[in-house]
């Protein structure tokens, strides 16, 4: 089912999500919604729970059809994230549908690894570089209550209204 997306300033999105642990069916109807939503907006890449007024820590990834990303991982939920490596360092820029207005200038590493459950409860890992892993870095600040404005060295200097196609 498609949700709406909570927007700036609503409190939800700088409160820190809860834990799942093993996903039982509710967390599974949450994670159909999640890409619903994320696959009805053109774009996107990836959506958080709180995103969608769920305070729980599940957020959906799909780099799959994005020009930055050469060799995508397949669509997937990180269920309690939790980033166990980062290396490098970059800027670069980051559009939130929680912020449909701006974009903005955000650093952040370039190569991570984060470990994480699956919908079946199994606990993964998964290594990524480039965009695919701002992506995610991205999805785990809105599930620890942090938007990119939080993230920006300057609010005069590195957001910019966001150009309309």
């Amino acid at each position: 089912m498609v949700r709406d997306v909570v927007r700036y300033p609503d409190r939800r999105l700088k409160t820190p999500a809860a834990s799942i642990g093993t996903p039982g069916p509710a967390d599974l109807r949450l994670a159909e919604d999640l890409r619903d939503t994320a696959q009805s907006y053109p774009r996107t890449v990836g959506i958080a729970a709180p995103q969608i007024g769920a305070m729980w820590r599940m957020a959906y990834v799909d780099c799959g059809q994005h020009k930055k990303v050469a060799d995508p991982h397949p669509p997937f939920w990180l269920i309690d994230p939790e980033v166990t490596s980062a290396d490098g360092q970059e800027v670069g820029r980051e559009g939130c549908l929680s912020l449909p207005e701006i974009t903005a200038n955000v650093r952040r590493a370039t190569e991570i690894t984060v470990d994480y459950t699956d919908l079946q409860g199994e606990r993964k890992q998964i290594t990524t570089a480039g965009f695919e892993a701002r992506v995610i870095l991205h999805e785990i600040d809105h599930l620890d209550g942090v938007l990119i404005l939080d993230r920006v060295s300057s609010l005069l200097l590195d957001v910019f209204p966001r150009k309309r196609r």
